[in-house]
């Protein structure tokens, strides 16, 4: 019985393998405009789930896995995409800015079953005073809603 159980178990770990997922990465239209230490900090953080560039890793070629990757990254380009920054209007580029910090000072971003894997990802004080100075720098100047 046993036996039966592993070789179904097995043939269901093969099967999903053939189950594809999106991993395509859309156009960038308009990407955030900031200082290069900002911009840093937010693709090694922020841009595998919250851009159309986002790299691909190995495992999420590998079932189950992959179906979860995938729906984290459709998540979080739903959510923000630095990548369509352009289709955002002032007041939500501000809005979402802000959130960024919020989430980022609560530790929900970014999320740690991410940073398992990207270690570099992990956000300290000193990177999270970095995004919240040049967001807090740009408001007051109006103009850290710039985009490319």
């Amino acid at each position: 019985m046993l036996k039966k159980i592993l070789i179904a178990l097995a043939i269901i770990v093969v099967g999903i393998q053939f189950i594809t997922v999106n991993r395509s990465n859309p156009p960038v239209t308009g990407k955030i405009d900031a200082p290069s230490n900002v911009l840093s900090i937010l693709k090694a953080s922020c841009f595998d789930c919250h851009s159309n560039e986002t790299e691909w890793p190995w495992y999420s070629y590998v079932a189950p896995v992959s179906f979860l990757v995938s729906a984290d990254v459709e998540d979080g380009r739903k959510r923000v995409n630095f990548s369509e920054w352009d289709k955002y209007d002032e007041e939500k580029r501000a809005k979402k800015l802000d959130a960024i910090i919020e989430e980022v000072e609560e530790g929900e971003m970014p999320l740690s079953k991410y940073t398992l894997m990207h270690p570099d990802a992990k956000m300290d004080q000193a990177k999270i005073r970095v995004l919240k100075d040049w967001i807090n720098n740009d408001n007051a100047e109006d103009n850290s809603l710039r985009y490319k």
